[in-house]
């Protein structure tokens, strides 16, 4: 099944890919998600991120439904 996904881009990956936010259509899996964006901002490969699906940091690969919404977070310290 198809599914709309938003993401999420946070610190150098929003410069890097020169948005906060984008909508992907037409997604089948977190995979899916991940060539898809990828292949849209190849130079994301070069740099460490976290991932949260819904507000959550996810450690494995997550099961995505329709309408989700994906983080992706640059290293950060708190202090």
């Amino acid at each position: 099944m198809l599914m709309e996904i938003k993401v999420l881009f946070f610190g150098v990956l929003a410069e890097v890919t020169q948005t906060m936010f984008r909508h992907y259509r037409d997604v089948k899996s977190f995979s899916d998600l991940i060539h898809s964006i990828h292949d849209e901002f190849p130079e994301m490969v070069h740099y460490n991120y976290r991932i949260a699906v819904n507000s959550e940091i996810v450690n494995e690969e997550p099961e995505l439904k329709n309408m989700d919404e994906v983080a992706f977070m640059p290293p950060f310290a708190g202090g």
